[in-house]
């Protein structure tokens, strides 16, 4: 295992800190674990859903257009994507709601519920909602947080060394940086679930009060966001983990660097 094999590097290391980056690399394989458990239940039920046609024959995009203009949002267009990056998605920044080729034109329980809250979304942005405004204003952080770790610590290692000798303070300054801005992408991360489960919410209640689904269907619905919910909560604990073990790296590298110095 490549995390395990990691850790043999630090063996000169205190036994505390050597203990606690063991249980970490522990936790992050349990949790690697239930996340491709998660992930498989839900790809059947999404797949069962889809192939499960709704009471209203109404497609995903059928859906989120009816939404849409009963809601005076027109302007948002409902597009059609293959991509697994951007499906089943809302952009405020390109005013779009964007719905998996698999679940667009098919009148199915899946893709009306997609449809549904994926519109409520854009709702949730045109009533100026708190929550939905954070995510707006912060979304960049959240997708580029993660991979802004390392290039950080390599143009502080670059100008540490170019500039003041490698004395390992810039370094330090860009790692505390990358680490910072990890941190702060883990907690937009929460924000972004607030708001997903906010829309899932308003489009059960859109669907219901304007009788485009029956009781059974909006179950059905509410057990797919259930399931998309926890895959969430999962993803955002296996990058705590992640944070965690970069702490306690960088402090096993500063122990093993301040034992080489003595």
């Amino acid at each position: 295992m490549p995390l395990l094999q990691d850790l043999e590097q630090f063996k000169n290391v205190s036994p505390w800190l050597q203990w606690a980056m063991f249980i970490v690399v522990c936790l992050i394989a349990v949790v690697a674990v239930v996340s491709i458990c998660i992930s498989t239940w839900l790809s059947i039920k999404y797949v069962v859903f889809n192939r499960k046609e709704n009471s209203r024959k109404l497609s995903g995009k059928d859906a989120a257009r009816r939404i849409l203009d009963k809601h005076g949002l027109q302007k948002i267009k409902v597009s059609v994507m293959g991509s697994m990056l951007f499906g089943n998605s809302y952009s405020h920044y390109f005013k779009k709601v964007r719905l998996r080729r698999m679940t667009t034109k098919k009148p199915t329980i899946t893709s009306l519920a997609m449809g549904a809250e994926k519109s409520a979304l854009a709702i949730l942005d045109k009533e100026n909602d708190p929550d939905m405004r954070a995510r707006v204003s912060l979304t960049p952080l959240v997708y580029l947080g993660p991979f802004a770790f390392i290039p950080l610590v390599l143009i502080g290692v670059i100008l540490d060394f170019i500039f003041f000798s490698f004395s390992g303070v810039i370094t330090l300054i860009s790692v505390i940086l990358g680490l910072g801005i990890y941190a702060i992408s883990f907690v937009l991360s929460v924000k972004t679930l607030k708001t997903e489960k906010k829309a899932q919410a308003r489009a059960c209640q859109i669907l219901k009060e304007e009788d485009m689904a029956t009781d059974e269907e909006i179950g059905m619905m509410k057990e797919l966001f259930k399931l998309y919910n926890i895959q969430y909560i999962n993803d955002i604990i296996m990058e705590l983990l992640q944070l965690i073990l970069k702490v306690l790296q960088i402090l096993a590298n500063v122990q093993q660097s301040s034992a080489s110095n003595n």
